[in-house]
């Protein structure tokens, strides 16, 4: 059901990974062929179960850090703690890493999800009490989004708020507030438009922000979600 955008509504941010876009070919398959490079003999989907254990234990790890501080060096830390989690077979493996981390890099390693370009640009060319309504990128990501973002039109040269930068990453309150400053906005009259429950929805809640939630597969209860992202458009408001 389309989700009507609220009149004070001056900023309207996305997430990055899984709500607007997503890595192609997928992860697993860019883990594989990578792994294959350094000797290792584990199977996609093996390493695709891996993965996603692996990613779960950072999430749980970061999220027990109330503070959420991140940085550069963290971020490339965290995702070496990853690849070395799941790649147990390769003696290499801070190769490995380096091939992975510039993979996804580049943006042809990435494509945006259905929807996006078209909701982009139609909120792009809105106006909100007069002036032009802000649209850009809140993500948990590292400076790489910069250049993934600038070789997916519409999203290069776009107003990006990235953890490793602000130095906190979602749910933090730091994040939220480290945005709102830059803006020069009050947490009322920004969106967050993100698909994970805890980071994105109810983190800008509790920020004080406006939030969607991007629920593809109805796996969440939440007041205010849609399942694409052509909802946020679509409502004529």
């Amino acid at each position: 059901m389309p989700v009507r955008l609220e009149s004070l509504t001056y900023a309207v941010l996305f997430d990055a990974v899984g709500t607007l876009i997503e890595p192609h070919p997928g992860v697993a398959i860019a883990y594989a062929a990578a792994g294959r490079r350094f000797g290792s003999s584990l199977a996609e989907s093996e390493i695709e179960a891996r993965f996603r254990a692996a990613f779960a234990r950072r999430e749980a790890i970061d999220a027990a850090d109330s503070t959420g501080q991140t940085s550069e060096a963290g971020e490339r830390a965290r995702w070496r703690a990853i690849v070395g989690e799941v790649f147990d077979d390769v003696a290499e493996t801070d190769s490995l890493f380096e091939a992975l981390w510039e993979h996804f890099a580049e943006a042809k390693h990435w494509r945006l999800m259905a929807g996006a370009a078209d909701t982009w640009r139609q909120l792009d060319a809105r106006r909100a009490d007069g002036r032009r309504l802000v649209v850009g990128i809140a993500s948990n990501f590292d400076s790489r989004l910069e250049a993934v973002c600038s070789g997916l039109p519409p999203l290069a040269g776009c107003p990006l708020f990235i953890s490793s930068r602000l130095g906190h990453r979602k749910p933090a309150r730091a994040f939220f507030r480290a945005v709102e400053v830059r803006l020069g906005l009050k947490p009322n009259e920004l969106l967050l438009v993100g698909d994970d429950l805890a980071n994105d929805y109810q983190g800008a809640l509790a920020a004080g922000w406006q939030a969607i939630l991007v629920d593809r597969n109805d796996r969440f209860e939440a007041a205010r979600r849609v399942r694409n992202l052509m909802e946020l458009v679509n409502a004529g408001g």
